[in-house]
């Protein structure tokens, strides 16, 4: 059975030995309760690094007051035979003591974490750039990997690996769907079967979005106005925000005909899911 360790020092000794025989390292940071979407970040991780390591850490520090941090689904014995199966050589699953002793020190990136989600969650990348700078510190990998679900979380990472000289390659891979379009989420358990339903809103109105793009429609807010009226169409939906922003910069897009983002995030009942598709 794949190994799970539970300190920073079990890691670092596993990894100098790999290091020692010649080996690569990849790294897929993840907060547990692992599906399809996660299967995929690790294999792919296994196809281009000798050893892979898999965090496996529900990290109290990106998540806001009145969040899903206590009720987060946890199930790291599903877990492990998943990293298994897909061919992992460790997992990392900390207590947040283990991460976190008093500290007096945060990573943050400035203004592209001010858009999109960080509108509504202002603390959240704060949490995210200091949990994973820890994580990248800890195993050293020569690749970590992110799913482009997380699309602005995929950009911040990219950008503090670049400001900050990580000497780590930031693959970003495919957002993974449900047979009817529904990007796989951890947090889709939390909604009923009537939720579920509603929940195909997201992907329904990103579909519309492009077809209007590649149908030749450049205009941006026509093309949001669009996509927010077709979800409003859903009475168990609530929208935080959809945009068109520029893939990198996230500042917002007057035209759509390339390198953009088009990004939403979406309450159903009180189950916040994003979506998004990029056209680069």
């Amino acid at each position: 059975m794949i190994p799970v360790v539970k300190t920073i020092d079990e890691v670092r000794q596993y990894v100098k030995l790999w290091r020692k025989e010649g080996k690569t390292v990849g790294l897929v940071p993840t907060m547990g309760y692992l599906h399809e979407g996660h299967k995929s970040l690790i294999e792919r991780a296994v196809k281009e690094n000798d050893c892979v390591v898999v965090s496996d850490f529900v990290n109290p520090t990106q998540f806001g007051p009145n969040e899903d941090f206590e009720t987060y689904p946890r199930d790291i014995q599903a877990d492990a035979v998943l990293c298994e199966a897909a061919g992992a050589k460790l997992i990392f699953n900390p207590e947040p003591s283990e991460m976190y002793h008093d500290a007096l020190t945060t990573v943050s990136v400035d203004k592209i974490t001010k858009v999109l989600c960080g509108k509504t969650r202002p603390t959240h990348f704060n949490g995210v750039c200091t949990v994973v700078s820890k994580l990248f510190n800890i195993v050293m990998p020569d690749k970590a990997y992110f799913g482009q679900k997380d699309a602005q979380q995929l950009c911040v990472v990219k950008k503090m690996v670049k400001d900050l000289n990580f000497d780590i390659e930031i693959v970003g891979c495919p957002i993974i769907r449900e047979a009817d379009g529904l990007a796989k989420s951890s947090r889709n358990t939390y909604l009923s079967a009537e939720e579920r339903k509603a929940a195909l809103c997201l992907s329904r109105s990103l579909k519309l979005g492009r077809s209007m793009i590649e149908s030749g429609e450049t205009n941006a807010a026509k093309i949001t106005q669009a996509m927010k009226a077709d979800i409003n169409k859903e009475p168990l939906a609530r929208i935080d925000y959809v945009e068109i922003v520029n893939i990198e910069t996230l500042e917002p897009a007057v035209d759509a005909s390339g390198h953009i983002l088009a990004a939403m995030a979406v309450y159903i009942g009180k189950t916040r899911l994003i979506d998004n598709f990029m056209i680069d």
